[in-house]
């Protein structure tokens, strides 16, 4: 059983940067694909970054070039730089985990986070 809590949201203007933070209980955190996925108002929850224990990473288009997704598995943590935010960016963040492979399809990810809100204003 894998608990991840996410933390770092918050409100900030257009064009500001946040990092989010999720921190992963577990002795095996290096074995375990991560990833953010975030949900907007009124609309699914979509893909946005992903890691894989070696360290592979890959971005949604609308996000690629100004969010990196890193993970320290020292410290059981997967974090989400994003800079250039634009309020589109607003919804809340969710981080999940799955053994293996990394992968864009939230329904193959076992564990999830609460997740954290996330607002950008124009």
């Amino acid at each position: 059983q894998v608990q991840l809590v996410e933390s770092g949201g918050g409100l900030v203007q257009a064009g500001d940067a946040l990092r989010l933070s999720c921190a992963a209980s577990g002795r095996t955190f290096s074995l375990y694909a991560m990833a953010w996925f975030r949900q907007a108002p009124g609309n699914d929850r979509v893909f946005v970054a992903t890691i894989g224990g070696n360290g592979g990473t890959d971005y949604a288009g609308s996000v690629k070039g100004r969010f990196t997704i890193s993970r320290d598995n020292a410290k059981h943590t997967v974090y989400l730089q994003m800079n250039s935010l634009k309020p589109e960016d607003t919804a809340v963040y969710y981080c999940a985990a799955r053994l293996t492979y990394t992968s864009y399809a939230e329904n193959d990810y076992y564990y999830w986070g609460q997740g954290t809100q996330v607002t950008v204003s124009s």
